[in-house]
């Protein structure tokens, strides 16, 4: 197998529905401009409340791994 090697970038996805799809989002639009993602580890979920302790929407932070293709 030949040698790779990957580059590893932090995202955060937000969602009003939920922290999976938060994290889908992150990682949908990241593929959007990179070529072979592989990993996507989520590293920490939080909330945004509004002044009345309301959940306005979810949010995921990813690290997210894709091949690097260097010169």
């Amino acid at each position: 197998m030949p040698e790779s090697v990957y580059k590893v970038i932090e995202l955060i996805g937000t969602s009003s529905d939920s922290w999976e799809r938060a994290a889908a989002n992150a990682v949908e639009q990241a593929a959007k401009t990179l070529r072979d993602l592989r990993v996507a580890e989520v590293v920490k979920l939080d909330m945004q409340l509004d002044a009345k302790g309301k959940v306005e929407s979810y949010r995921a932070k990813l690290n997210v791994s894709f091949k690097f293709e260097g010169t």
